[in-house]
């Protein structure tokens, strides 16, 4: 296949990248955050790495958006305290 047949559309990194910017739609949704992030798309480069562009957004969605991510660390530190500590972990053992 030369250059001229090439199609971004079928390469690997075109359809990860894809995923990954369904996946954090689907969070962005559930955090009401959709409409905040409105240039939110998968690309490749000139090089054909998957990319995802988060856009412009808000001072108030950064701060919002940061939040949520401290928050999600947060709960991801006491689950792993638990599980160290013996306690119940998602499988419940």
């Amino acid at each position: 296949m030369d250059s001229a047949d090439w199609s971004p559309i079928h390469s690997r990194e075109w359809y990860a990248a894809r995923e990954a910017v369904a996946a954090l739609r689907d969070v962005l949704i559930a955090a009401r955050l959709d409409t905040e992030f409105p240039y939110l798309r998968a690309d490749l480069n000139a090089f054909g790495m998957g990319l995802i562009e988060l856009g412009r957004v808000s001072p108030e969605t950064a701060e919002r958006l940061a939040e949520l991510l401290r928050l999600a660390l947060t709960c991801e530190r006491e689950h792993q305290g638990a599980s160290e500590a013996g306690g119940p972990t998602e499988h419940g053992s």
